[in-house]
């Protein structure tokens, strides 16, 4: 008996002596703020939504997860040439799906509701739909993407096929965000200026940032009824969902490590959906990353030939 309390006690000490992990201390800028800097990517294997076969399942299991990943892997050695009669499309080595699941091993990157799936109205799937069977009669109803305009904004945000990076730098009272895809830079005061008359309206809205202890808040409003929520494939049946005046959108940005920011997103619209509803999306630091210029304009020939395949397509009809 007095051997065992002994041994606990001597285990209890070691333990005691043992010094805990300290939490991990974010650097700051020279201003104060926060340090988010430096080159962010966010590919991943996770879906968007939750698959409706996983229902109720929020997370995968270790060894589920590393099958996924595993498959993912087998698929990229596959890429052979296209079948015959079709062009083609790009293969792996362009494409950047990412090599890992989230590191939560959360089976969507909708966390809210908890479903994993974004409550749509049946309106918004309509417009959808409708945008979808007649983007061979106007350019109107093609993607904003397609046409060079913007991703969006959080669109811009959402993991997509390719050029997921993100470059974020920080002066006084401004934080701004470098897309590689379409090139675009966003600039965020920080200075408590009001949002812009409600009579402005905006592709990407109007963005204001604030601190909130360790956490960069992003809330935006002023946005148009002319974008999509989402532009890219990998948003699933969230692409093409149009945005409306009423769309107000809140971000918030915290880096949990030295190699890590948490990315969460809400959206609240309520002419396109039941109730607001959240993504997270990790940002991994990757300085080895080079973004190039995207130059979405210069050689776009998807929309005048999408519109010309459509005007021969009607000719054989005839």
């Amino acid at each position: 008996m007095r051997r065992t309390i002994a041994l606990a006690l001597l285990v209890f000490a070691a333990t005691a002596a043992k010094p805990s992990t300290p939490s991990w201390t974010p650097t700051k800028t020279p201003d104060g703020q926060p340090d988010l800097q430096g080159t962010w990517t966010n590919a991943t294997l996770t879906p968007f939504e939750r698959p409706v076969s996983m229902k109720d399942r929020a997370f995968l299991t270790e060894a589920e997860a590393a099958a996924i990943e595993r498959q993912a892997a087998e698929h990229r050695d596959e890429d052979g040439p296209p079948r015959a009669g079709d062009v083609g499309s790009y293969n792996q080595f362009w494409f950047d799906s990412g090599d890992r699941v989230v590191s939560t091993r959360r089976t969507s990157l909708v966390i809210d509701p908890p479903d994993g799936r974004v409550p749509l109205r049946p309106e918004a799937e309509a417009a959808r739909d409708y945008a979808a069977a007649h983007q061979g009669d106007s350019y109107e109803f093609l993607s904003v993407w397609d046409r060079c305009i913007t991703r969006g904004v959080p669109g811009g945000m959402f993991p997509a096929g390719y050029n997921n990076a993100y470059e974020i730098v920080q002066t006084s009272g401004y934080v701004t965000i470098h897309y590689e895809m379409i090139h675009k830079a966003r600039v965020i005061p920080l200075d408590g200026r009001p949002h812009l008359p409600a009579s402005v309206r905006l592709w990407e809205g109007d963005p204001r940032g604030r601190w909130e202890g360790n956490t960069l808040v992003v809330e935006t409003t002023n946005y148009n009824d002319k974008g999509w929520i989402a532009t890219s494939a990998a948003g699933g049946r969230i692409k093409g969902i149009p945005q409306s005046e009423q769309l107000r959108v809140v971000e918030r940005f915290t880096r949990t490590d030295a190699d890590t920011i948490d990315y969460q997103a809400t959206i609240d619209d309520p002419k396109m959906y039941m109730r607001p509803w959240t993504i997270a999306i990790p940002l991994h630091r990757d300085p080895s990353y080079r973004l190039y210029e995207y130059a979405c304009h210069e050689g776009n020939h998807a929309v005048e030939n999408t519109l010309q395949g459509a005007r021969w397509a009607e000719s054989q009809k005839k």
